[in-house]
């Protein structure tokens, strides 16, 4: 008797006895999935990957040069990226999988409802998540070299991470229950993961803009990956870009929606729905989506910003002279704004400026260096004063200087403002030890070793009890 058959006779013995049916489908499925071999050879390439990535990050000199912030960032993004793929692929196979095996005529007929059945499988279909999120943790440790980013980038990618897991996850299986056979529903889950994924991947001048900030929000991948760069990487609050967690969210409660009150009920054993009622709800299920994303219209993020207006008699000061630290380091200051003319100023901008003083040194963009290059002001009365913090990440070595630039915003478009400009910080960046090769070579060599005895280990133990069964 096959495991499958064992299953099916297990859970119709169920009816009557205190466990749920869907208990036995998750408890059954899981351990296919795991026993089985293939999440554990889904983990294993996960794990290779990533130690790959990592000994790349710290041993390549240039690299080498990111601060911790931007290495840990770009590590949890990667693993993140990889655990999606991890869960659509087993999402994808969890009911065209069972078409395909001839099973899942017998797991019909058992007493389980539809709901119960897909409840199991989705229970134990997301069951990697939290495997990989936990093999990812260590290389943060290492990457994020004692930085404060690691607390909160295992806060937040946890919750990410969860919240993209589940919604891969339910969506392999969405695609899965229209699907007849694997090779059709791993074909079209590759073709929404490539389209989720590309898009989060392009270069930051193809974002910027009202179309192009708008498409990066409605993109739960890329929105996650734009709140983690912002929050961890550029120190930005979470009252600035909750908003940026509006889109996966709803992304995860329409993915579970659509799972669990159209697809389940209508289970059967070929792929999709017979009633014309669902094809309406398949045809509409865009629709709905955008709708759902549209009723936020105050929680879209900021995307422009109107015409400022302007006038003049301001002064600008700031509170630092020279600093000396190392790459890789925070430097925080403030500045100090105060209208010193006897009118109300218009509104105000200010600006950070950083210059190399290096003649044959490279060329810096500021944007690089600081998470927050402008910020923006009210009008202010007379004599009134306000102060803006500020935070310049160090990236290369050398001296630099660092100095503020303030403007009354033009009122037209046929007028101009006069800058004001506040006295210079000297920043002196010496070298730092770069990240040692060393300290990731453990983590990269020793995570797929254990694994892969884990795995041979599991392939022994389910061969010696097939041969005892067959005995």
């Amino acid at each position: 008797m096959s495991s499958r058959t064992a299953r099916m006779d297990e859970i119709s013995r169920s009816e009557g006895r205190s466990l749920p049916a869907w208990w036995l489908i998750f408890t059954r499925e899981l351990t296919d999935l795991w026993v089985g071999g293939k999440a554990l050879t889904l983990i294993l390439i996960y794990s290779v990957l990533l130690g790959i990535m990592v000994y790349v990050l710290s041993s390549n000199s240039e690299l080498s040069l990111i601060p911790p912030k931007e290495m840990a960032y770009e590590t949890l993004k990667n693993a993140m990226a990889v655990s999606l793929f991890i869960a659509l692929i087993i999402g994808a196979d969890s009911l065209s999988g069972e078409r395909e095996r001839a099973t899942f005529e017998a797991l019909l007929l058992t007493p389980a409802s539809r709901r119960q059945i897909i409840t199991g499988k989705f229970l134990s279909g997301i069951s990697p998540w939290p495997i990989a999120f936990l093999i990812v943790i260590p290389y943060l440790n290492v990457v994020a070299q004692g930085d404060e980013i690691l607390g909160p980038a295992i806060l937040w990618g946890g919750i990410t991470g969860t919240i993209l897991a589940t919604a891969y996850t339910g969506l392999g299986m969405l695609v899965s229950f229209f699907s007849n056979s694997n090779k059709t529903s791993y074909f079209v889950s590759l073709g929404i993961y490539i389209l989720f994924l590309v898009p989060a991947q392009l270069p930051g001048r193809a974002q910027t803009g009202a179309t192009g900030q708008f498409l990066q929000w409605v993109n739960p991948v890329a929105a996650v990956n734009h709140f983690l760069s912002k929050h961890l990487v550029n120190y930005r609050t979470l009252a600035e870009f909750w908003t940026w967690l509006i889109a996966p969210t709803a992304f995860m409660l329409i993915v579970l929606g659509l799972l669990f009150l159209f697809a389940a009920p209508g289970l059967r054993l070929e792929g999709g729905r017979e009633s014309k009622i669902g094809k309406m709800l398949k045809r509409g299920t865009a629709v709905v989506g955008l709708v759902l994303l549209l009723a936020f219209p105050t929680a879209v993020p900021v995307l422009a910003r109107d015409a400022l207006k302007t006038e003049s008699g301001l002064q600008i000061t700031i509170d630092k002279d020279y600093v000396v630290v190392k790459t890789g380091d925070k430097v925080e200051y403030n500045t100090v704004i105060t209208n010193i003319g006897s009118t109300a100023s218009a509104p105000l901008i200010v600006a950070m400026n950083l210059i190399n003083l290096d003649a044959k040194g490279d060329i810096v963009d500021p944007e690089d260096w600081s998470p927050q290059r402008t910020q923006y002001l009210e009008g202010l009365a007379p004599g009134e004063s306000a102060s803006l913090s500020w935070i310049i990440n160090t990236i290369l070595d050398g001296d630099y200087m660092v100095y503020m630039v303030l403007i009354d915003a033009p009122t037209s478009t046929e007028t101009t403002s006069h800058p004001v400009a506040s006295s210079g910080i000297h920043l002196t960046v010496t070298p730092f030890t770069r990240l040692n090769p060393l300290g990731v070579l453990p983590y990269a060599i020793g995570g797929p070793v254990l694994l892969g005895l884990a795995i041979f280990f599991v392939y022994r133990l389910r061969r010696k009890n097939i041969d005892l069964g067959g005995s």
